[in-house]
């Protein structure tokens, strides 16, 4: 798929990767709609990007309102041929606290942001993909979700964080092996130590730290190198099935 010819939805698009994916997807020639609870924010991408982008107000937790948000953004572009799940929460804390162990509302609240919100969008994304035209590739569509590497060593207070991130990794192949019928692609990007809001607002020592922790290039990651690989996905059209990594070799220690 060519850039040029997407028409992407995206949630979580209004801040960190999802709006670095946006400028990337914009700057390129492709179109797309940004998911968000955030209605600030999402004005303010709008009045960035300009009419190329739009944003609707949604919380991913939502089947029904996830199914329209997809449903508004093929009457706004004509219709969707791009998904990218990039809505999620951190939700750190121990199983077994100081105080008392972890309440299941704040378990099942993860859960319910990143693992339950990225299969509604999947499974919206697809329904409406299903209908589109093959391109020259011969495929109607891709979905890419973000899971994280604290899916496969997640450190003490992830429990709820991986599982969430795990769950979105462990749907992808299930996922792309019955979209094959569609001819739609299912892959995931798990990122690594990034330059996200939530690192910014770290002291600078600390933010140095964790960069360090990354082998090499031993920094933290760029929304957009983020961007850059799912822009990749969407143009090689023989990248299907898989969870990519995107991390600088960097293995999470316990703790």
């Amino acid at each position: 798929m060519n850039i040029t010819e997407v028409k992407a939805v995206i949630s979580g698009g209004v801040s960190g990767l999802g709006l670095a994916l946006a400028r990337k997807v914009v700057a390129g020639g492709g179109q797309a709609v940004l998911l968000d609870v955030n209605d600030e924010a999402g004005a303010a991408a709008e009045d960035e990007l300009g009419t190329a982008v739009h944003y609707c107000h949604t919380d991913v937790t939502q089947e029904q309102a996830v199914t329209d948000a997809v449903k508004w953004t093929v009457n706004k572009l004509g219709s969707v041929n791009v998904a990218v799940c990039c809505a999620g929460v951190v939700g750190a804390g121990r199983v077994l606290g100081r105080e008392a162990p972890m309440a299941l509302d704040f378990f099942t609240k993860v859960i319910q942001i990143n693992l339950v919100g990225s299969f509604n969008l999947t499974k919206a994304a697809g329904a409406a993909m299903e209908s589109n035209p093959r391109n020259d590739d011969g495929e109607r569509g891709v979905i890419i979700s973000t899971a994280s590497v604290a899916a496969f060593e997640g450190q003490i207070g992830q429990a709820a964080y991986s599982a969430s991130k795990a769950g979105i990794a462990g749907m992808t192949l299930p996922i792309a092996r019955e979209f094959a019928r569609i001819d739609v692609r299912v892959n995931t990007i798990a990122p690594g130590i990034f330059m996200t809001p939530m690192v910014a607002g770290m002291p600078e020592h600390i933010q140095e730290s964790l960069g360090a922790s990354v082998p090499f290039p031993s920094r933290l990651g760029k929304a957009e190198e983020f961007a850059e690989l799912a822009v990749h996905i969407m143009e090689n059209s023989y990248i299907n099935g898989t969870t990519i990594r995107l991390d600088g070799a960097v293995r999470l220690s316990p703790k």
